[in-house]
This record gives structure tokens, sequence and C-alpha cells, in this order.
């Protein structure tokens, strides 16, 4: 009964903080819990490989790079169902988000390298803020972005003081994983 009792915890749990994630898309670094209705022994944690990939019992190699919790624990349903198991009820947890991060540069107070938010996304000023804010003399209007898109370098200008003095909230532009923010130092 105990164990019963425990099973039936975890799978409300997994279920109601799977609810949170519902559109997260499973990343390279990840580590996710697998778990098979009274089949402990195909309980499987896993970090997410280079590739988008991890090790599955009885099914070997699963992609699950970019897809949703809902997505995998269908995949593996029908995996399973295919040829192993009658009707197996499967739960898929993210134990550990890879951390998504952002590199502020130049003329900040504490250049290196911060966690964007988890829950919403993360802006230029936020993030040249949580480097301690533009040190005296930087060209805040000066400031780039440095993305990578489809495996090109692309470049986007903030001009700071638009935002910070003119309150055009709109030009925060939401920075993703991987920029680099680099803040320039003013030569006048």
């Amino acid at each position: 009964m105990k164990y019963f009792i425990l099973i039936f915890f975890m799978f409300i749990m997994l279920n109601f903080l799977n609810a949170f994630s519902e559109n997260y898309k499973i990343e390279t670094g990840d580590v996710i819990t697998i778990t098979v209705y009274e089949q402990a022994d195909l309980t499987t944690k896993a970090r997410v490989d280079s590739k988008g990939e991890i090790n599955f019992p009885l099914l070997g190699t699963v992609e699950v790079k970019g897809r949703s919790i809902d997505e995998v624990q269908k995949e593996i349903t029908s995996l399973l169902e295919a040829d192993y198991l009658v009707d197996p009820q499967v739960n898929v947890f993210i134990e550990e988000y890879h951390p998504k991060k952002v590199f502020v540069m130049g003329f900040v107070n504490r250049p290196g390298e911060y966690e964007l938010f988890r829950d919403r996304p993360t802006t230029v000023l936020e993030a040249i803020t949580m480097a301690g804010g533009c040190k005296e003399g930087a060209s805040q209007n000066g400031t780039t972005i440095i993305r990578m898109e489809d495996d090109k370098e692309v470049t986007i200008e903030v001009k700071i003081t638009d935002i910070t003095s003119k309150g055009y909230k709109e030009k925060d532009i939401a920075i993703k994983a991987g920029d680099i923010i680099v803040v320039p130092e003013s030569f006048f």
C-alpha cells in the first residue's frame, strides 16, 4: 500500500510540474526522468546528450531535443506499446533545466556570463543590469547584441538611452540564450 501511495503521489506531482512546462522544449544538457507505471526497471534518469538524444531501456536511443514533455511521453508510450507493453503509463519530468545564459562584455561593471530568466524573456537592459550596469564613460547608444541565427552572425544595435531616458520600452528587446551583449567605451 505504501508503494502505491508513493507512486500515486509521484504521478500527481509529475503531472502538476509538467503543466508548468508544457510549452518548454527539451534541450541539450537537460536532465529528464522517465517512469513507466508498474515497470520500475524502466525508470530512467538521463542527461540529453549533444545530439539531443537519451538512451532508454528496451528502446535504445530516443531523440528528445526540441520536443515538449507531452511529445516525448507520447513517443515513448507508442514505442513501448508497439513491441513490449500493453497500455504503458509513461511520465516524463524535467529534473534539471540546462541553464540559458547570455554574455555581457565591454564597459559594464561586472562583465561575464549571466543566466536568463526561466519564466519570462530577459531583456537587454535587464542583462546589463545583472552585469552591474554601465560604467561611467560607456557608449550606451553603441550597445550591440551579437546573435547566431541560422548559422550566421547577426548584429543588433540597441540605443540604451532610448529605453532609459525616453521611455521606449519596446526597444528593450528580448535576448536569447547565447547572445553576446557588447557595451563599448565612449571616446568623446
